[in-house]
């Protein structure tokens, strides 16, 4: 077996933790604005009988929850690995993705029909309180967003709170149209209405890290890699017969792991098989950003050759 595991590792795993606690501490901030104005909406929603300004605390209660388990998910992720859990626990940065994920369709979906109930019985509504209120949810939401702007595409667990949040700014948005409205025409129809329209760009941009955590999850081979590409650029060695039984995977949205067997061509020493193996993790990192390796080298061995394992293969 060749496992490489290389100083530079731990230097990108060292400035990787730093950049960790500063998401942290930033996705702290914005859960502590979050449950400020989602109790503010709560009592606004009361006070102006806005189902607008209520469905959008519930949003808000969804969000500060989701936050709360995207901060705590961010901590745990940055606990070492230990004899139980060989691979640290960055995966739970992946699992709190994919609850987020859950849990703001189904907020969305609350949310539709909530809107559908409104639509069929309209009620009066104070617009100028649901106004005031909104506005200084927008301007908090509006500070957490840019908080968490730089960060969106580092991680995805920080990209699940960071979508909640621009669902949380366009419905503060969505609930001031509505209130304008309300205010000078007294078109109470309109709150409904884009409810719904922000609930549906929410699905839509929601389904993209539910599908991401969901395949990192399953271990699913990476979207941007192709196994046969990467068969042919490792046979393409003088020295390599053939690889198979592949597996590339992910441990988190950022690490890539790679193992397969290498049949090699002569019956080679222990530093001629190191050096073949040194190539490979190159031509590896280099092409396909893979950075653990783990090789079985073998020489006129392995019956069944199928680029990945097949059941029947196991006998």
């Amino acid at each position: 077996m060749g496992h490489h595991h290389s100083h530079e590792d731990h230097k990108q795993d060292h400035s990787h933790s730093q950049a960790t606690d500063l998401h942290g501490k930033k996705l702290l901030w914005v859960t502590v604005i979050n449950v400020g104005i989602l109790v503010l909406e709560v009592i606004g929603g009361l006070l102006s009988n806005s189902l607008a300004l209520l469905s959008d605390a519930v949003h808000k209660l969804g969000d500060s929850f989701s936050l709360v388990v995207a901060y705590i998910a961010n901590r745990l992720g940055n606990k070492k690995a230990d004899f139980k859990k060989t691979f640290g626990y960055k995966r739970v940065e992946i699992l709190a993705a994919l609850f987020n994920a859950l849990l703001l369709v189904g907020i969305c979906v609350f949310l539709v029909i909530e809107a559908y109930e409104r639509f069929i019985n309209p009620e009066p509504i104070r617009g100028g309180l649901m106004l005031i209120v909104a506005a200084i949810g927008l301007v908090a939401d509006w500070i957490c967003v840019v908080m968490l702007n730089r960060n969106k595409n580092e991680n995805i667990n920080v990209k699940a709170a960071y979508l909640h949040l621009l669902g949380d700014t366009l419905s503060s948005v969505a609930v001031i149209a509505g209130g304008i409205t309300i205010l000078i025409w007294g078109i109470e129809w309109v709150d409904p209405v884009v409810t719904v329209l922000v609930c549906l760009y929410l699905v839509y941009h929601t389904w993209g890290v539910l599908k991401e955590s969901v395949d990192i999850l399953m271990q699913a081979a990476p979207a941007g890699v192709d196994l046969s590409e990467v068969r042919q650029m490792l046979e393409a060695l003088p020295e390599v017969a053939d690889i198979h039984h592949i597996h590339i995977w992910r441990l988190t949205d950022s690490k890539m792991y790679f193992e397969c067997h290498v049949n090699v061509c002569e019956n080679i020493d222990m530093l001629k098989m190191q050096e073949i193996r040194q190539k490979m993790e190159e031509i590896l990192k280099q092409e396909f950003h893979i950075d653990h390796t783990t090789m079985q080298f073998e020489f006129r061995c392995c019956e069944g050759k199928g680029l990945i394992v097949t059941p029947e293969e196991h006998g």
